[in-house]
Formats: structure tokens, sequence, C-alpha cells
């Protein structure tokens, strides 16, 4: 399914492009019926929405633009019940964008709070934080509002069956997502948050906190010798399309926009060594600015997949209130899972400061 939803997106992005091009040069544009019909049909599930003047490819900008909320899919976890995955698009090369929950950050019915983010880093972010829902959730529909620089936008989300996601297996090389935990002994995480939040630590205005925590990984299980090709691409992934941490054009926010992967830090993280894992820690919510020590460390596992291995870095806070921490465990497929959304898992760590 996710397939079908890679090539409708790649077909309506390539259409509307050509009819940018030749609008911007003076050229008559005309879409054929089954092109138009394509773009109803996602208008019409409310995936796509399209604004006033018609659907842009925008370029980024540095400050004063908008945050798409964008809907990763959903996907039963492991306990029977499924979880709504979310993430965005801070359309800001250099504004890191904080938006208290409230009216310009909210999700209903039944919120405004459900476990989003209100510090917003720069660039596209997946998978920041999931909803639970019971298995019989059905139909029903919850929008995520962001209005930011003035910018108001929302996505409207459920079980929308193309959504469908498995958080725990790539099926076309047999990966799974690595595993968290956060004391020696303690309770393993592993695929989307399902907890809004796993710890509580406390800390002081200006001290470091010892922050720690424990990965192991499952390498995939299936592999291919040099040059050879799979023999079907990865679930949402067509043949020939981008590489991971690439990510595709998308429809989000109702336009369709070029997604750009980097970020400012972008370029000193990939010439960090990457080891076999990357345990990334950042702030997502709080009062104050988060000066963490290193935010990515890189584990080497070995390819043992019952081996966890410790990262230690330290997080230091400039100002007194309640902090969440994200922590975030990648592995080969890297950011959320190259737009799979697997394989990687993230958790939330609260953090009371005085």
């Amino acid at each position: 399914m996710r397939i079908n939803r890679f090539n409708t997106v790649t077909m309506v992005f390539t259409m509307v492009t050509a009819c940018f091009v030749l609008i911007s040069q003076g050229l008559p544009s005309v879409l054929s019926a089954e092109a138009l019909a394509a773009v109803e049909a996602l208008a019409k599930e409310g995936q796509v929405k399209a604004p006033p003047g018609g659907v842009l490819a925008e370029p980024v900008t540095n400050t004063g633009g908008p945050i798409y909320a964008t809907f990763e899919g959903w996907g039963p976890l492991k306990d029977g019940s499924t979880a709504l995955l979310l993430g965005y698009f801070n359309r800001n090369r250099t504004q890191l964008v904080d938006i208290p929950v409230g009216p310009e950050n909210s999700i209903e019915p039944g919120g405004p709070d459900f476990g989003q983010p209100t510090h917003f880093l720069a660039g596209r972010q997946y998978g920041m934080f999931a909803i639970t829902v019971p298995k019989d959730w059905g139909n029903k529909k919850l929008t995520w509002t962001i209005v930011a620089n003035g910018h108001k936008n929302t996505v409207s989300f459920w079980t929308n069956p193309p959504y469908w996601i498995d958080f725990y297996k790539n099926t076309a090389n047999g990966n799974e997502p690595p595993r968290i935990k956060f004391a020696m002994n303690g309770t393993e995480y592993i695929g989307p948050p399902k907890e809004r939040t796993v710890a509580t630590l406390a800390a002081t205005v200006g001290q470091p906190l010892d922050l720690t925590a424990w990965a192991a990984d499952q390498p995939p299980t299936i592999t291919f010798e040099s040059g050879a090709e799979p023999a079907a691409p990865a679930p949402g992934r067509a043949p020939g399309a981008k590489p991971a941490n690439e990510p595709l054009p998308a429809f989000i926010g109702g336009r369709v926009v070029p997604i750009a992967p980097a970020a400012p830090g972008a370029a000193a993280d990939a010439r960090r060594p990457r080891g076999d894992i990357q345990v990334i820690w950042k702030k997502y919510r709080g009062p104050g600015d988060v000066t963490i020590a290193d935010e990515t460390i890189a584990l080497v596992t070995g390819g043992d997949a019952k081996k966890f291995v410790e990262a230690k870095t330290t997080a230091t806070f400039s100002a007194p209130g309640t902090y969440w921490l994200r922590a975030q465990v990648n592995d080969s497929s890297g950011n959320g899972g190259g737009g799979d959304q697997c394989c990687w898992t993230s958790a939330h760590i609260v953090v009371n400061v005085k």
C-alpha cells in the first residue's frame, strides 16, 4: 500500500511541477482526466488540500516560514493497539521555533495536548511522536494545528489504509528497529514512542545532567551481493527511488514541497563516525535553552543483536521548568528509516529543572 502512495505522490508531483513550469513560461497547461481524478481523490481523503492560488513547489526559507504538521502513517503495536505516527517539516533553515501547547499548537478533538513537540527543530523531522488508539479506532479523525510565524497549517489523520506501516520489520531486508533502555536492567523500548514519557529526571540550572542510555540493534537479516538489487523494493520505496536520507517530494500542508534534508549542523554531523547505530538527543519541550554536550553518539555493536552498548552525554539547562528530551536510536536506515518509518526507535524523558 505504501508503494501505491509513493507512486501516486510521485505522479502528482511530476504533473504539478510540469504545469508550474509551463505556466511560468506563459504556456497553457492541460491535465488529463486521469490526473485530475488522482488529485481529486487525494483531496477527497483529506490528506491533500489545495490551498488558495493552487499547489506550488515552494523553496525553503531561513526564517519567517511555516511549519507543516505531517502524518507519517499508522500501524499496529506489539500490544495490539494502534499508533498514529506524526512528524513535521519546519521550512526555516535557521529558525528553531517554540510554540506552547494551546490554540497555536493543538490536536483536537480531545486535546489540545497529545504529547506533540513544542520545540520545533529545523527541517524535516520524522516520526517525532505517536498517538496510541484502540485497535477498533475505526475512521475517527484527529487534526493537528500549527501556527508558526503567522502561518496556520493543519493536517487531519486517521487509520487511512494507504498509510499503513509495519513499524517493526522492513520486509525487503529483514531489518528491525534498534532497542533502547535508560537503566542497565531497565525496560527496553523499540519502535515508535508508545508512552508519552518513559522516565523523569531532576536537574539544576547551569549544572550538567548526566544522560545515559544503552542501545542494541538487530542488523538486516537479508543481504545482497555487491551491485545486486533486492528482489523487491522496501515498503513505500519504488525502484530507482532516492537512497536513504534523501527524502522524496511530499504533500505537506496541501502543497507539493521538496524536502531539504540539511539543517544547521548537518554537515558536521555527516563527518561524525557513524558506528553501527547512533543515539541522538534533542530538546523536545521546555522553557529555556538546552545544551547537550554530544548530541549524536556513535556506537559499535559488531552485529551482535544482544549486545547493549552504553551511550553517555550531558545536558545543561538555562532556565528552571519542566523539559522533555527526545532520545532517538538510528541504524543504517537513517532518520525516519530513510522515509520508510522503519527502522528506528525513540523515547521521551522528562527533566524537572530547579
